[in-house]
């Protein structure tokens, strides 16, 4: 969490797309055409779930690059907000996603049909 002294722009373009979108994925690349395996990953367990998601590429503002990391205190990308709140990353999706839990998550939040 940052305080309003430490906000930047970055950060307000960032809490801004995640208050505007139930399901935001910062990644490298676009949703079509991801540009690293883990932003790939997470995209397809998402695609797999039918999940509605915006996809912001990172790799087009290095400012965005490195304002997600200390907006989330998350040292990697890709990052997906669901309803506002920070989920994970690549292996924690993963894990959510193989253990079943992934799914029921979603529902409940609202963003995936039960």
């Amino acid at each position: 969490m940052t305080d309003a002294a430490t906000a930047t722009p970055v950060h307000d373009f960032i809490a801004n797309t995640v208050a505007e979108n139930p399901v935001v994925l910062f990644m490298k690349g676009v949703p079509e055409q991801p540009r690293c395996g883990f932003s790939a990953v997470v995209v397809q367990i998402l695609d797999h779930l039918g999940v509605d998601f915006v996809g912001v590429d990172v790799l087009q503002d290095e400012e965005l690059r490195q304002g997600i990391k200390s907006f989330s205190d998350w040292p990697t990308i890709p990052q997906l907000y669901v309803k506002g709140e920070f989920v994970g990353g690549a292996d924690i999706l993963r894990e959510m996603f193989q253990s079943g839990e992934l799914r029921p998550f979603l529902t409940e939040q609202g963003v995936l049909s039960a």
